[in-house]
């Protein structure tokens, strides 16, 4: 049976010659078909949060490419990578405002100043994050300082390194034979040590597969915990470094090593970090790798 006889949401069929004619046209514009189409306004003192994805240029999202060529000013992150500002106009001031562990940086609350500085001044600002803005971005603590000045935003959901990294690795976050849960945690709390809220205990005991970001430097004392806990140390561990770049790095480890190879240091950042079945499934998956034509844009 053909799926395109029984649904009809489908709107275009092989066999509409006319149809066909039309699109050949309409291909050959490429991305000048998006100059007309009816984005929300991106209005002047206003501010967008929009997540730049995982790091490949060509994971933005199409409401993300509009903000990034109608933007007064673009304040940006440090994963946010170089392919991607260079899509804004020439002359659009670049503000970075990155942060990253053990390093000197501005704080979240000079961060906020400044973007609600530029929104009073009448203009268009774009915060762009790497990832989603609400997925350990801290999104949500600048939102709510943005609400209580009374300043307008828009968010713009990117795809998050923990589920498109992983991707790029060859591992599926969910997958029907091996899980039907996954946890996503951050590897530190504001002063860089671990998470003193995460019950470890109920983690190793209860989630098949967990997702970290920011863990590397933990890791050691991540491992240590899940394992005193009475997860399994032979329980597979990936980390993928540089997801979706030509750079990408993925080890594959047990999690029973995985506590000496931080404390060594050879484990490469930045990086996502996952444990459970799902690495085994790199095996098959592994999809972005030698012999494939990879570039800037993923």
């Amino acid at each position: 049976m053909n799926l395109q006889d029984t649904d009809p949401r489908i709107l275009w069929r092989p066999d509409d010659q006319e149809a066909d004619d039309q699109g050949a046209d309409v291909r050959a514009s490429g991305f000048a078909r998006l100059d007309d189409a009816p984005f929300p306004d991106f209005t002047p003192g206003h501010i967008w949060l929009v997540g730049a994805g995982p790091g490949a240029a060509g994971l933005l999202t199409l409401m993300g490419y509009h903000a990034l060529t109608r933007a007064d000013v673009i304040v940006y992150d440090a994963l946010v990578g170089p392919d991607i500002l260079r899509w804004a106009p020439p002359g659009t001031p670049l503000e970075y405002a990155g942060k990253r562990g053990g390093k000197r940086s501005a704080t979240q609350a000079d961060i906020t100043l400044r973007l609600l500085d530029l929104a009073r001044a009448g203009r268009r600002v774009l915060r762009l994050k790497g990832g989603d803005p609400f997925v350990f971005g801290r999104g949500g603590e600048e939102c709510e300082a943005l609400a209580k000045a009374g300043v307008p935003f828009r968010i713009v959901p990117g795809i998050s390194a923990g589920v498109g990294g992983l991707a790029y690795a060859g591992i599926p976050t969910t997958h029907r034979v091996t899980n039907h849960s996954v946890t996503f945690l951050t590897g530190h709390d504001a002063s860089g040590g671990l998470p003193a809220s995460v019950d470890w205990p109920g983690l190793a005991r209860s989630s098949p597969v967990i997702v970290m970001y920011m863990a590397v430097r933990n890791l050691a004392e991540i491992a240590a915990k899940l394992l005193d806990a009475g997860r399994d140390p032979t329980d597979p561990v990936a980390v993928v470094a540089r997801a979706t770049l030509e750079s990408q790095t993925v080890i594959e480890t047990r999690l029973g090593a995985a506590g000496s190879l931080a404390e060594a240091g050879d484990l490469p950042t930045p990086a996502i970090v996952v444990i459970g079945p799902v690495v085994n499934l790199r095996d098959r998956l592994h999809w972005f790798k030698d012999g494939l034509e990879a570039g800037p844009l993923g």
